[in-house]
């Protein structure tokens, strides 16, 4: 409204030209809002691009879901944590993923159980989303780390898996009451959004696990026929040879023919014996379980059909999943040299790079192999996808063949009934290196 202190005549176009001035104002706050919006909406855009790519790429779930944290306390004012929540089956959450402005205890890798004033347990009883603008100090588990990290206000949503409560989304001001209002509204929507890229994760985190159980499964399936194969039909061979000999040895001189049957037969069952044996090394080589993956290694590259350098570096005992899977890379990869690259000579190098054990295996052969030719390579890439690892492929034509795994040691847990190393479990040997030709 404009007013005039002085009587004075108002020019005959006032009213229009407030009423234009007016529209403008208008257009102008109209613009400056649109223009907000629009910049929220390339925020979240952004945001989901970048989680996104990170599922596409196959990144770890620990990975992506701090990730979304971090997109959301950047897309939403005024957060100063984000954490992401998976409830269990045992009325309690793990707390999987999340982000934070400064430092002290973090909420991620705890469990606790539900229970008490505080979002993750609101969320769970009532599959809304929730505000606490006032966390109390109060007994609940799950309330105590929100405040021993610093956390005085949270809201949150919930995150629905293909229909069902998953988790919990929370973020959380070092202030009491800082929270915008219906903040816990934009982070149902901007989960939404979001809940596409937990699924994936998720899903894709199912099949792997249940990977590594098939893994661990045939692993142990392995051993068991190994050990059966060794304390049944292997010792009644020993046996029997045993016995032949013994029967050879009463054999009067004169019969020279029964004798020479006996020899035929003993040999005919040592034979036996060492082709059982060939076989039960097949299946699962006891030698691995007995020594450990660094004799095990030598032993494969002494019955080797060409030559193997090994550089074997400070690898002691790991556990049960990493060694076989190791042992099978090297294996494979020593019979694919020795019978399909013509190779004159492979170089085995196994080491630590942080918490990865990675295997080299190098030979100067033909090259061109690939994984889908043949299913031995095609197998160990399975094998290692499957509890976290993966195997890279070098082989141009002419070029030779360099084959690289690598397996995690750390966060694996199929078959796990060994630590991991450490300086001080490292056994014979450190950063040897030797050649071992075959017998």
């Amino acid at each position: 409204m404009i007013a005039l202190e002085h009587e004075r005549p108002w020019q005959a176009d006032t009213e229009s030209r407030l009423a234009n001035f007016t529209d403008l104002a208008a257009t102008a706050i109209g613009n400056v809002s649109a223009r907000e919006q629009l910049r929220e909406v390339a925020d979240e855009q952004a945001a989901l691009r970048r989680v996104a790519t990170l599922v596409a790429r196959g990144a770890a779930p620990d990975v992506i879901f701090g990730a979304v944290a971090q997109e959301v306390a950047h897309v939403l004012p005024a957060v100063d944590h984000a954490v992401i929540g998976r409830y269990t089956s045992h009325q309690s959450v793990e707390f999987v993923g999340g982000w934070k402005r400064a430092g002290g205890p973090d909420w991620v890798g705890k469990t606790t159980a539900l229970g008490g004033h505080n979002v993750s347990t609101a969320v769970f009883e009532t599959l809304q989303p929730a505000r606490v603008d006032h966390l109390d100090d109060e007994a609940s588990p799950t309330t105590a780390i929100a405040r021993n990290s610093g956390a005085r206000s949270s809201a949150g949503a919930p995150i629905n898996v293909e229909g069902r409560l998953w988790g919990v989304m929370i973020v959380a001001s070092a202030h009491a009451a800082e929270l915008p209002a219906g903040i816990e509204r934009e982070l149902a929507d901007f989960i939404e959004l979001l809940a596409t890229a937990i699924a994936n994760t998720q899903a894709r985190e199912e099949v792997r696990a249940s990977r590594a159980r098939i893994v661990a499964a045939a692993d142990q399936a392995r051993r068991r026929i190994e050990r059966d194969v060794h304390d049944g039909a292997q010792q009644r061979l020993v046996s029997l040879g045993l016995q032949l000999r013994t029967a050879q040895a009463s054999v009067p001189p004169e019969l020279g023919e029964l004798r020479a049957e006996l020899d035929r037969a003993i040999d005919a069952t040592t034979a036996a014996m060492e082709e059982l044996q060939e076989i039960a090394r097949g299946i699962h080589p006891a030698v691995l379980a007995q020594g450990g993956l660094r004799t095990a290694l030598k032993t494969l590259a002494r019955r080797a059909a060409i030559p193997v350098h090994l550089d074997l570096g400070a690898v002691g005992r790991l556990p049960d999943h990493i060694e076989i899977s190791a042992y099978y890379v090297v294996a494979e990869t020593l019979t694919n040299a020795a019978k399909h690259a013509n190779a004159s000579a492979v170089t085995v190098e196994v080491g630590y790079v942080d918490d990865i054990l990675r295997i080299a295996v190098r030979d100067d052969g033909i090259g061109g192999a690939d994984f889908t030719r043949g299913s031995g390579l095609l197998g160990l890439k399975d094998r290692l996808e499957a509890i976290g690892g993966r195997i890279l492929l070098d082989s141009p034509r002419d070029g030779g063949t360099e084959v690289t795994a690598e397996l995690p040691l750390a966060g694996t847990t199929a078959g796990n009934t060994r630590a991991t190393p450490s300086p001080a479990g490292v056994q014979e040997g450190q950063g040897s290196t030797r050649e071992v030709r075959p017998d």
